[in-house]
């Protein structure tokens, strides 16, 4: 093959076609029109002496020469990023950049929510894409270069991924301000005779661990909506009698009309961290952003002090 045809663009194209198998999502991904994409692959078939990537009822097929050239190709172009990003200066107020960060609908509104606000002050050239986290997903997606930055619990953060805690989370019970049965903290047999709201990110689900606890106390609740995210929660119970436990910093400075209480019994929080792909570890514009999410969300944050950096 003749290497003297090929330059990093055209590589960069290829790898993009492969992971996208379609030109039009390719040329979208590289900021590039759908003919230029299209010139390039036909420049790539010609040295490579391959169609690389053919028709197909949706989207296009790689051949078998294309399977075997892209993780190489993946790392190779990984390495390079690596080289031309690790020694730059970041400057927030100047930078035009995108990062994508993959969270849980309540991550999305406790941490995500004041970063973006922060952004905007700070680095308004710097765009957020803000996608659902999917547990066992996201490994291959922070490889792919497709999530840039995850906010999870540590133990479903997988193994090959750099780990950093955030916060330990505990739950709270809210009620509306008035409701007619909770004026201070319950005890448990209070608690189990209200009307309640629970949260099945899986859709569907009536039943907690908490039903479990209260079982051990000789206690049923009465669960009489299954919620599929934590943002719902906090405006039902706000216009009903409706009770429910939610993680704290849901509610952290969005209690306008709610009661914040203890839980009526012992019930085990969770830790949260952020994780990212190595590929990114060096990078500087990806290091600063770690440093806000640190900022806003990690354990001195909530003292009101300033976070030291990664």
């Amino acid at each position: 093959m003749d290497t003297s045809r090929l330059d990093l663009n055209l590589l960069v194209t290829l790898e993009a076609l492969l992971t996208e198998r379609n030109v039009t999502k390719a040329a979208a991904r590289l900021g590039l029109s759908q003919p230029a994409v299209s010139a390039q692959l036909s420049r790539l078939r010609d040295v490579f002496e391959d169609p690389l990537l053919l028709p197909a009822q949706r989207g296009m097929t790689p051949t078998a020469k294309a399977l075997s050239l892209f993780e190489p190709l993946r790392q190779a172009l990984d390495q390079v990023r690596g080289v031309a990003s690790s020694h730059l200066h970041f400057e927030p107020g100047s930078a035009e950049l995108t990062v994508t960060i993959a969270a849980s609908d309540y991550l999305q509104a406790s941490v995500l929510r004041p970063l973006v606000l922060r952004l905007r002050r700070e680095a308004p050239g710097v765009r957020i894409a803000v996608r659902h986290l999917d547990p066992h997903q996201h490994a291959a997606q922070m490889a792919r270069g497709d999530v840039d930055l995850g906010l999870m619990q540590p133990i479903e953060a997988a193994d090959s991924l750099r780990l950093r805690p955030l916060f330990h989370e505990r739950y709270v019970l809210i009620a509306r301000r008035g409701h007619p049965a909770v004026s201070g903290r319950l005890t448990a047999k209070a608690f189990s005779k209200l009307e309640q709201v629970v949260v099945s990110p899986a859709g569907g689900a009536f039943s907690t661990p908490v039903d479990q606890a209260l079982a051990g106390l000789g206690l049923t609740r009465q669960v009489v909506l299954s919620a599929a995210s934590f943002l719902f929660v906090p405006d039902i119970v706000g216009r009903s009698d409706l009770v429910a436990l939610v993680p704290e910093r849901l509610v952290k400075g969005q209690a306008a009309g709610l009661q914040v209480l203890p839980p009526p019994l012992p019930i085990d929080g969770f830790d949260i961290a952020m994780v990212w792909h190595e590929r990114n570890h060096g990078h500087a514009a990806q290091r600063w952003l770690r440093d806000q999410v640190f900022a806003i969300a990690g354990p001195r944050a909530r003292a009101g002090t300033d976070a030291a950096p990664s």
